[in-house]
């Protein structure tokens, strides 16, 4: 959060405190920096360096830094292991600065509820569990002006209530509040809100409404040159054009993707899929299973 400017006299103040503090006082504490120490694809590594973190961090951040080795649980599965470590965190909260506060109901309620848990473990007693400790977390990040923690917190309710229409609306309230937004934390989480807001649009059988939010959702894309998730951008787009009979258009999309993927050696299987349910709507027979063909190829 940026700092006010300082007012003439405070200035003044702070420049005869300054004159008597000693030179050599230590600097105060860099920011703990989340992101510089995540790997999501490794959870096993970022878990290494939280813990190592933890030698020099604040106490506060101490408490952040638990909250982020259960989410590398939750990564690996493990979410019993996941609430073990939250529960270090439990006797600290009263003192603990929000985003300590906000951070430990996120990844308590991901213990309970993720896109990691298998469909057996999501029970209603779980989605219960989930469900208190995301909404808790989302108005105390709304009460503290932490507005990623807040749409991070809205978003994870999608997996607690995931019919269409629910997932609907909660990715609008977390719209809402990425719009309103001046942070770039929560600003950057735009162009995912509106992929999750078609594919909910998706299912609702909206597929104008839902070609709108991907079409939005592939320019904030463009905009960041954000080269793989550019790519599922222009999937989505194309896979609501044949929804809405728009078969040549989605097929011109899908076929550069394909050129794409073979000029970088990434051919996407998914885009072989769409490939042959395009050229058989189409009654294009021989280039549909020559597609199937490729697609078989990749799923081997």
């Amino acid at each position: 959060m940026a700092l006010k400017p300082t007012p003439p006299m405070a200035a003044v103040a702070a420049g005869v405190l300054a004159a008597v503090v000693p030179a050599a006082m230590p600097a105060a504490a860099a920011p703990l920096d989340l992101n510089a120490l995540w790997d999501f694809g490794r959870p096993e590594v970022s878990e290494a360096r939280f813990r190592a973190a933890l030698a020099s961090a604040t106490a506060n951040d101490a408490l952040v830094l638990r909250t982020q080795i259960a989410r590398s649980f939750g990564l690996r599965g493990q979410f019993e292991q996941a609430r073990t470590e939250l529960a270090h965190v439990v006797p600290h909260l009263g003192g603990a600065a929000p985003e300590a506060r906000v951070r430990y109901r996120l990844e308590l309620g991901r213990s309970w509820v993720s896109a990691t848990h298998p469909d057996a473990a999501l029970t209603a007693a779980a989605r219960a569990q989930a469900h208190e400790a995301f909404t808790t977390a989302a108005a105390e990040a709304k009460a503290a002006g932490l507005d990623a923690l807040a749409i991070d917190a809205l978003h994870m309710m999608a997996f607690v209530d995931s019919a269409p229409a629910d997932q609907l609306r909660w990715n609008t309230e977390a719209l809402a509040v990425a719009e309103r937004s001046t942070q770039p934390a929560a600003k950057a989480w735009e162009a995912s809100l509106r992929n999750n807001t078609g594919m909910a649009l998706r299912d609702l059988r909206r597929f104008d409404e839902a070609l709108a939010e991907f079409q939005r959702a592939l320019a904030l894309r463009e905009a960041r040159g954000q080269r793989g998730p550019t790519h599922v951008a222009h999937w989505m787009v194309a896979r609501t054009l044949r929804d809405l009979g728009r078969l040549g258009e989605a097929l011109a999309i899908q076929q550069r993707l394909e050129r794409e993927g073979d000029a970088a050696g990434d051919p996407d299987a998914y885009v072989f899929e769409e490939l042959e349910a395009l050229y058989r709507a189409l009654g294009r027979t021989e280039e549909s299973e020559r597609a199937k063909g490729s697609l078989q190829r990749l799923r081997r």
